[in-house]
């Protein structure tokens, strides 16, 4: 009896031992973001207990999509803590199931303290993982980190010799590469040099031993990567950071997990080897911004949430990565180059949306579709979230996203109608009038340099708005120089620098074009990409050749084909001159959808269909990134020059007779 007394009293001293106790519970808490494109994970309660971590969940994934959690999911804490995944109820972990709407589940970590008021829960450290962060209470009122307090947290002072013009050399080796295995021979880096006119995609050769080497000049220290989408073993990046002048020594090997990880042996990478190891999920955080549909005052708050998002994140992520203060500065910036050109995006695509567009006897009919919101694409006050932003900050450069921002500051919408409504509207025709003369020149600059600072909020010509006016004279060159105006006008974009690297940029351009003596050029010997234009050229002896580069994913490229198909019939019936149409496809021969579209308009028509990696080698040999692009051969197989090439289709036989006396 003793004994059953002891046996019944220790069960019940272990049941209230192993009882759970409940500390707290968040019912509807709230969250900052998620990554769920064109869906939403949501955390439904909360339950802190001193066993375990409850998070109920219900994710809304796309209909028809496969979907899995992994079993590597934990929860983190405001002061990085990590608090693993034990099980989970209602889903089959690391398994991949069919969306068929909303599901509940639930997920147990390891127990969180009970005065954690704010959480994440990642489902893994990779960008591709789901995330649900700044998980809280609604009572609960947080405090972003400002740039300024991240700046203050992160001291560093730029170099002075930031801006260089040298070579850097990418070179490494891949430890048991074997190209049949790995899927691949060659990987690209689409990288833009704001300072120059031409892009400069290039590419890297994969040599049979799996050793590289790639030489190219810059002129600021860049932080890019070379890619491939044609791999087989999950390693398709080669992410590197290097200032000019610099050889960067890079080992791709197997690490402790299986998986081919960057080694960076040498140069700045080695420096801000984290920050290239990094996932960067503060950068997925700007689609809702960038992708917004509702109207400009609607707009604000997005940003404002996008922004804050993103400076929540980042501090997050320069704390749990252990970043140097340069790394942490070098996010900052490249966060704020990727909010400044999604606010910007907003502008561009809203546009788009305004206007219903027909094409009608090869010319555009244009419709607006809401008079009151088309009027505020005009408004720079529209823009005023973009003041934030420190656009003189050199760092920003390094970005591989800076040279859409660039692209975004100079085509601004509010910036280009400034300067189109001061010109003459003749109001009998609704059109626009310009006359092309060099006062006309002057004074549509002027407006461009006055809205650009308007745009970012500045009472003076900043670093981007320099880069920009330097990239204009660049763009209006040829023709300045064709009406004799050059001498007149350069004076007056030199007189706008207050950088002397820019200036000397600017001088150097005009040196350079100043000196070109010939009208075309020969193609390079050895040359894989101009041995394919010479094959093209002997088809057709004695004809010019106009090349149109071009893609499937290219909605101008499409539009430009569609609307000269009738033109193209007359230039098809010329002897002098082929028209030929090259695109770029993940499969040699192309896709369904490209086989398609070539018999519907490009029937009976000269068209070839390359891989992308092959079309990164006509990329790198004729110096452009992005589609349409066009180029001129010669007879004699000559490239002809920039400012005397086809680019387009319009007034062709103006332009050919053109060339042809000039080549004469």
């Amino acid at each position: 009896m003793r004994f059953k007394t002891i046996i019944t009293i220790l069960f019940t001293l272990l049941s209230v031992g192993i009882e759970a106790k409940t500390f707290k519970t968040i019912k509807n808490p709230v969250a900052m973001a998620h990554n769920i494109p064109g869906g939403e994970l949501k955390a439904r309660e909360v339950i802190f207990r001193d066993t375990a971590t409850t998070v109920h969940f219900t994710i809304d994934y796309p209909k028809g999509r496969n979907f899995s959690i992994n079993s590597t999911s934990f929860l983190v804490d405001e002061e990085g803590n990590r608090y693993p995944l034990r099980s989970a109820e209602g889903i089959a972990l690391n398994t991949y199931g069919e969306s068929t709407g909303p599901k509940d589940f639930t997920l147990h970590f390891e127990p969180m303290p009970k005065k954690v008021q704010l959480f994440d829960y990642r489902e893994a450290d990779n960008s591709r993982a789901f995330y649900l962060m700044g998980i809280h209470d609604q009572k609960t009122k947080l405090k972003t980190p400002t740039i300024q307090e991240i700046q203050a947290k992160n001291p560093y002072s730029v170099p002075a010799e930031w801006f260089k013009t040298d070579t850097i050399t990418i070179k490494g080796s891949i430890e048991g590469y074997n190209a049949e295995q790995f899927g691949f021979t060659s990987m690209e880096c689409v990288f833009e040099d704001v300072f120059e006119k031409d892009d400069a995609t290039q590419v890297l050769d994969i040599n049979p031993d799996g050793t590289f080497k790639k030489k190219f000049q810059i002129s600021y220290p860049i932080w890019q990567s070379f890619h491939t989408h044609d791999s087989k073993v999950g390693f398709d990046a080669i992410p590197f950071f290097a200032r000019p002048g610099e050889t960067i020594d890079i080992t791709i090997k197997k690490n402790a997990q299986g998986k081919y990880e960057c080694y960076y042996n040498s140069g700045s990478s080695k420096d801000v080897e984290r920050l290239l190891k990094s996932e960067h999920p503060y950068q997925e955080l700007i689609f809702p911004l960038a992708y917004f549909e509702g109207k400009f005052s609607e707009m604000p708050a997005i940003a404002e949430s996008t922004w804050e998002n993103m400076l929540y994140l980042l501090n997050n992520e320069c704390r749990d990565k252990h970043y140097t203060p340069f790394e942490a500065q070098l996010a900052l910036a490249d966060m704020q180059t990727y909010y400044s050109e999604a606010v910007l995006d907003y502008g561009m695509y809203h546009e788009m949306d305004l206007m219903k567009q027909e094409l009608r006897d090869g010319v555009y009919y244009t419709e607006i579709l809401d008079s009151v919101e088309w009027k505020e694409l005009s408004n720079l006050d529209n823009f005023k979230l973009l003041h934030r932003v420190d656009f003189d900050n050199p760092l920003m450069l390094s970005s591989s996203s800076y040279s859409h921002l660039l692209n975004r500051v100079q085509h601004a919408t509010p910036v280009r109608n400034l300067v189109f409504n001061s010109l003459t509207l003749n109001d009998d025709v609704e059109m626009l009038i310009y006359e092309a003369t060099s006062e006309n020149e002057v004074k549509s600059m002027q407006l461009s340099y006055d809205g650009w600072r308007q745009l970012m909020g500045c009472d003076h010509d900043n670093l981007i708005a320099q880069i920009s006016i330097h990239k204009d004279f660049m763009s209006r060159f040829n023709g300045w120089r064709q009406n004799g105006w050059i001498d007149d006008l350069t004076p007056i974009f030199a007189n706008r620098y207050t950088n002397a690297y820019i200036r000397q940029k600017t001088e150097q351009y005009y040196e350079r074009k100043m000196a070109q003596k010939e009208l075309s050029t020969p193609l390079p010997e050895n040359n894989v990409a101009a041995d394919l234009i010479r094959s093209i050229s002997a088809k057709y002896p004695g004809r010019y050749l106009m090349i149109d580069f071009w893609g499937m994913g290219c909605g101008p490229c499409r539009s430009a084909i569609q609307s000269s198909k009738d033109l193209r019939t007359k230039i098809a019936k010329r002897d002098d001159i082929k028209l030929v149409f090259i695109a770029e496809e993940r499969i040699a021969g192309g896709s369904d959808a490209y086989k398609n579209y070539v018999a519907e308009w490009l029937a009976d028509e000269e068209t070839i269909c390359i891989t992308n990696a092959e079309f990164a080698r006509m990329q790198e040999l004729f110096q452009f990134n992005g589609i349409p692009h066009y180029e001129t051969f010669t007879p004699d197989g000559r490239r002809v020059r920039d400012d005397l090439r086809f680019n387009g289709y319009y007034n062709f036989d103006m332009y050919l007779k053109e060339l042809k006396e000039k080549l004469k």
